[in-house]
């Protein structure tokens, strides 16, 4: 969750699967942001989810990873949904209630920007154990991701840590670090409400190839790959 749109919610959703199915689990996601969705394609699925008489079946990764978005049941992914606020909700909850997950270790779930209906929905109906927040280095940023912090607490659902994403580049002939969007603020507001600082990630043009190939699974430079996972997992 972030409440800001733009800053990689979804990269980092993938990345979080990707490190804990990399550590054996057994991993789904469910891709929440019916308007904007794009875990399918970071993960390279295409075509539609099948039915079962018990329900509906994620579909799988390369890895294994389970995954359900709402662009896994229309005709083509560019096309829009222009649903209002309820009819999104339901269809949320229908993702948790009638998907057959199977035995999975996590779930993951890719919210929505705001605090709306959709994340609303979701910190009422799902057993949540907890929330990531994600954020980027702008002061801007760090306001409205402060509202989604806000909301996680006035909803009594823990907040698991804080990701900053996009934090630095790195100059592709040198080596050098650069802040492209002013110094992080992601550890100040993490130490603002208490909550852990996960870590920084840097801008990086292989992970966004790899996005729009839908190979995030061959992304080998992963801060999730390792030390997050085991954090998370305690």
């Amino acid at each position: 969750m972030s409440g800001k749109g733009g800053v990689g919610k979804s990269s980092v959703t993938s990345l979080l699967a990707c490190g804990f199915r990399g550590k054996g689990f057994e991993v789904g996601v469910l891709d929440a942001d019916l308007t904007g969705p794009s875990i399918p394609r970071i993960f390279g699925i295409k075509g539609v989810a099948k039915g079962s008489d018990f329900g509906l079946l994620p579909t799988e990764s390369s890895t294994g990873i389970k995954v359900m978005s709402i662009n896994l049941l229309i005709p083509n992914e560019d096309d829009p949904v222009i649903w209002r606020g309820p009819i999104l909700a339901n269809t949320v909850k229908q993702f948790w209630t009638e998907v057959v997950w199977t035995d999975l270790d996590y779930i993951f779930v890719d919210l929505p920007p705001g605090t709306g209906d959709i994340p609303l929905t979701v910190m009422q109906s799902l057993p949540l154990n907890g929330i990531i927040i994600v954020s980027s280095p702008q002061e801007l940023a760090a306001m409205i991701v402060s509202k989604a912090i806000k909301m996680a607490k006035q909803m009594d659902i823990p907040i698991l840590g804080l990701v900053e994403n996009m934090s630095k580049a790195v100059c592709p002939k040198c080596g050098e670090e650069f802040s492209l969007f002013g110094t992080g603020t992601g550890k100040e507001t993490a130490e603002k409400y208490d909550i852990p600082f996960l870590g920084s990630l840097p801008l990086d043009p292989r992970l966004a190839e790899l996005c729009d190939q839908g190979k995030i699974e061959e992304y080998s430079n992963n801060l999730f790959l390792n030390s997050i996972p085991e954090k998370l997992a305690q």
